[in-house]
């Protein structure tokens, strides 16, 4: 993996975290939350880590993200 997935992951991570804890979502981002953090960490490592994995975790980050700004907005 490059840097600029790294840079994606982390910032995906920065805004998963801000979720309200209130959210309907917030329950599904923390897991994702937590497997990105554990994606992370094996590549800082340079442990291998699989590019479908990857994109997995980052649709679905992104997919969250969206689900909780439809939720702020109502």
């Amino acid at each position: 993996m490059d840097e600029e997935t790294l840079r994606a992951l982390n910032f995906l991570l920065s805004r998963l975290e801000r979720i309200s804890a209130d959210s309907a979502v917030a329950y599904r981002a923390s897991g994702v939350r937590g497997a990105m953090l554990r994606v992370v960490e094996k590549l800082e490592e340079g442990r291998p880590v699989s590019g479908q994995d990857v994109k997995r975790l980052t649709d679905r980050a992104y997919l969250l993200l969206q689900k909780a700004a439809r939720e702020k907005i109502r």
